[in-house]
């Protein structure tokens, strides 16, 4: 098992809205598996996350703050923490928080246009992280991270190249989601968000360049 635990750049600006994106999403996972009675969970999720065969904008934007549980939602907030400080030094605030919702909605476009007739409910930040790694990649290919490597009772740290993480990542994303296809309603992980969100934040990274926002 290898965990990706911190990187080696520096922030330049304090990261307010990584900040504000993982407490909003930790507020919601409360409110969606504490608060909200269990007759009415079920309800909740029709209307809020992204069902593919029945797409909304609404639907877009609020099941990138949703999650399918614990482990789900500290995983992602875990590589957005990670990684995000450093895609919003560069981009700034207001462009970084553009940046993260255009990845999200390139992710959901994406699954939609792979399985357009599922009635399976899409939810997870994953799709909007994926774009942050993707700019990532493109923006510090030389950085490092610092891994975890669990091997049964062996435990160590270890450096890698940034690229290295990411790229493996992307692939075992791209192979999961390729064998996924022609498989009606496979359920589980939306591989195809994954992928979407990454090749998003690549292409708006690039777009980002070009523009100014204030």
């Amino acid at each position: 098992m290898f965990f990706p635990y911190k990187d080696d750049n520096p922030r330049i600006l304090f990261p307010f809205i990584t900040y504000f994106i993982i407490g909003v999403n930790i507020l919601v996972f409360v409110y969606q598996y504490f608060i909200i009675p269990s007759n009415e969970f079920e309800e909740f999720i029709k209307i809020y996350a992204l069902t593919p065969a029945s797409p909304s904008i609404v639907n877009i934007f609020s099941s990138m703050f949703m999650h399918g549980g614990l482990t789900h939602i500290i995983f992602n907030m875990w590589f957005l923490w990670i990684f995000g400080d450093n895609i919003e030094s560069i981009f700034g605030h207001k462009k970084y928080l553009l940046f993260y919702l255009l990845c999200g909605v390139g992710a959901g476009l994406s699954q939609i246009q792979v399985n357009p007739e599922s009635i399976i409910p899409m939810v997870g930040a994953s799709g909007a992280i994926a774009g942050v790694l993707g700019a990532y990649l493109f923006r510090f290919p030389n950085a490092t991270v610092h891994v975890l490597v669990i091997l049964i009772i062996f435990i160590t740290r270890i450096r890698v190249p940034a690229m290295l993480v990411i790229g493996f990542w992307f692939l075992s994303n791209l192979t999961a989601g390729i064998g996924t296809l022609g498989i009606e309603e496979a359920g589980g992980t939306a591989w195809f968000a994954h992928i979407g969100g990454f090749i998003s934040g690549v292409i708006f990274n690039y777009l980002f360049k070009m523009v100014r926002i204030e």
